[in-house]
């Protein structure tokens, strides 16, 4: 696939994001009265790198470093079978779920789908004691009865727009740009290393 779309908006700048995470921060630790039963889950591609960097602020601000794992959903979405090479990366869960509440991170909550395929996956690792979502943006039209306990901001969209993050390091800056979808493009995560519109 080729990104054929352009940029229509920066929604969220560098700082932006920044202070959204460490309000989430504080957040995540009021809502659970510390950091003691809490683990952090990121989605990969992105919501791996959110989630480490929820990991760093709730350790200045508690004191406590928290756990941290990254899963891959590749197989687990309902829609893996449409493409004939899903892009497949790693799951370390590096801790037992049970006796814990799981924070699972992601960039964009959209239809819910994302997050469903993530439940399953986190499932089969173990049955933690609770599971709790934040996201970095959420765009609303969901399909799902899925809700984020933790957002960093709500951005509407139309559905043919893409909202995207794009993260150092894996992309060249960090953002969440608003892009207009191209022929043939599908809304989802932004291909690594590479810019809507250039």
């Amino acid at each position: 696939m080729t990104e054929t779309n352009m940029v229509k908006s920066v929604c969220m700048s560098e700082d932006e994001i920044e202070r959204s995470l460490t309000r989430i921060a504080h957040q995540i630790l009021e809502a659970n009265k510390g950091a003691d039963s809490i683990a952090l889950v990121g989605i990969v591609t992105r919501g791996d790198l959110l989630a480490k960097m929820l990991v760093d602020k709730i350790e200045q601000i508690e004191g406590v470093r928290v756990p941290l794992g990254k899963l891959d959903i590749s197989f687990y979405r309902d829609d893996y079978l449409t493409y004939l090479s899903p892009e497949v990366h790693s799951t370390d869960i590096p801790f037992a779920l049970e006796g814990k509440t799981i924070v699972l991170v992601d960039d964009v909550l959209y239809s819910g789908r994302t997050i469903r395929a993530a439940l399953d996956a986190l499932m089969d690792f173990g049955r933690p004691d609770a599971v709790q979502l934040a996201v970095l943006i959420d765009r609303g039209h969901r399909k799902l009865p899925i809700r984020a306990d933790f957002v960093g901001k709500n951005v509407p969209s139309s559905s043919n727009e893409n909202v995207r993050l794009f993260i150092e390091p894996i992309d060249e800056f960090t953002a969440v740009e608003i892009l207009e979808l191209g022929d043939g493009d599908r809304i989802g995560s932004a291909p690594i290393a590479k810019r809507g519109g250039e």
